[in-house]
C-alpha cells in the first residue's frame, strides 16, 4: 500500500496533514499575545513546570534547549504536588494543553498554597478557571489539536514566555530557522520511501531503545519514547548516555532476541563531549556484536537547537508511519481514555 493509502484507511483524523503543518505552530506562537506584565521575574530564583505527556514534553526538550542560556534553575515536575523547595521566589510554569489534567491543577492549587508566582499555557479548560479565579498569568494555545501533536506550539510558547520575561535571550531569529527547516521537512518526510518511513518498515515487530545524550539530546530521546507508545502503540524505551554506562550496559552481556525482540535508536549530536562521543562508538559496537541492530539519527544542522528540533520532528514522523504501518490508528488513546474513566468513578 502506499502512504496514501495507508493514512486513509487508519488515520481518519488525519494527523498526517497536522504533521505536515507542525510549523505552522511555531509561526503561531511567534505571533500570539504575551500579556505576562503579573509576573515580576526580578523576584523568581527558580522555576518549574508543572505538566504531564505531552505537555511536559516541552520542559524537557527546553532544557536541552537552553542549557547554556538560562540564568536560573529549571525544573520538570510531574506529579499532583510541587517540591518542598517552591515559594515566593519560584516561578511555576502550568502546563496542560487540555487545561484538565488533574495532576496538573491539584500541583498549580499546590503552588499557589507556597506562594508562588504563576504562569499558565493551556487553551483553556479548568486550569484556565483557576487562573481567573486567582488572577494568574495566562497564555493561549492554538485550540484542535491532540496534546503530543502540539509540542510544537507548547514549546515555542514557552520560549518566548521565558524570553519575554528575560530569562533567555532573544530566539525569534532561531525560532523562525526551526520553523523552515520544519517546512521543509514536511516536504521531505510525506512522500513515498522517505527516510522516516523506511526506518518506520524496519522497526514494525521490533522494541525500540532509545539512547540519548544527557542534557542535550534526552529531550529528543523522551519525546520519541512517549510517541512511540502513544502513536504507535508498543512499548518503548529510553535510557542516556554516560549514565546508562554505569548499569544498563551490563543487561547487554544476556541478550536474546527470544526475550527481548529490539532495535536501537541512537541519538547523537556533534556537541557531545569527545569522552560521550567514544562512549556511543563503543556501546553501539557491543551492542551489535550481541546481535542487536542499530540506527543513528543525527542531524547536520549547524545551530544545535535547530539540530534538537529536527531530531524531534524526524522522530515524530518515524513514529507516525509506525503507527500506520502496524494497522493502528495515530489518534486513538483508547487505554489513556479508559483509566481516566475509571479515576472519574473515584471522584464522582
Amino acid at each position: 500500500m502506499t502512504i496514501k493509502d495507508l493514512v486513509k484507511k487508519y488515520d481518519p483524523e488525519l494527523q498526517f496533514d497536522v504533521l505536515k503543518n507542525s510549523y505552522q505552530q511555531i509561526e503561531y506562537a511567534l505571533k500570539n499575545k504575551y500579556d505576562l506584565d503579573k509576573i515580576d521575574s526580578s523576584k523568581v530564583r527558580n522555576i518549574v513546570l508543572t505538566g504531564l505527556g505531552g505537555s511536559a514534553i516541552s520542559g524537557d526538550v527546553f532544557l536541552n534547549y537552553s542549557r547554556n542560556e538560562l540564568n536560573v534553575p529549571f525544573i520538570v515536575n510531574r506529579n499532583y504536588f510541587m517540591p518542598s523547595f517552591v515559594n515566593e521566589s519560584t516561578l511555576v510554569i502550568a502546563s496542560s494543553y487540555s487545561g484538565n489534567t488533574e495532576e496538573t491543577i491539584a500541583a498549580t492549587k499546590h503552588a499557589l498554597e507556597k506562594g508562588a508566582q504563576i504562569l499558565c499555557i493551556t487553551t483553556g479548560g479548568k486550569l484556565e478557571e483557576l487562573a481567573l479565579q486567582n488572577d494568574l498569568a495566562i497564555v493561549f494555545l492554538l485550540k484542535g489539536f491532540q496534546p503530543r501533536y502540539a509540542l510544537w506550539i507548547n514549546i515555542s510558547t514557552l520560549i518566548k514566555s521565558l524570553q519575554n520575561l528575560n530569562f533567555i535571550p532573544n530566539q525569534n531569529n532561531i525560532m523562525e530557522k526551526i520553523q523552515n527547516l520544519l517546512e521543509k521537512k514536511a516536504v521531505e518526510f510525506s512522500v513515498e520511501n522517505n527516510p522516516t518511513y523506511k526506518i518506520a518498515e524496519s522497526l514494525v515487530g521490533f522494541i525500540p531503545i532509545i539512547y540519548s545524550g544527557d542534557n542535550f539530546t534526552s529531550g529528543a530521546g523522551n519525546r520519541l519514547k512517549e510517541q512511540f507508545n502513544e502513536n504507535s502503540k508498543i512499548h518503548s524505551f529510553h535510557n542516556v548516555l554516560p549514565e546508562m554506562n554505569h548499569n544498563e550496559i551490563i543487561g547487554w552481556e544476556a541478550f536474546s532476541p527470544n526475550l527481548l525482540n529490539a532495535k536501537i535508536i541512537q541519538l547523537k549530536d556533534t556537541d557531545y563531549h569527545l569522552r560521550v562521543k567514544k562512549r556511543f562508538e563503543i556501546v553501539s559496537a557491543l551492542i551489535q556484536k550481541a546481535g542487536c541492530e542499530v540506527y543513528t539519527l543525527e542531524s547536520d544542522e549547524i545551530d544545535f537547537k535547530v539540530r534538537l528540533f529536527d531530531l524531534i520532528y524526524t522522530g515524530d514522523w518515524i513514529s507516525y508511519y509506525l503507527a500506520i504501518l502496524r494497522g493502528k490508528d495515530p489518534s486513538e488513546i483508547e487505554n489513556i481514555n479508559y483509566l481516566k474513566q475509571e479515576l472519574a468513578k473515584e471522584t464522582s
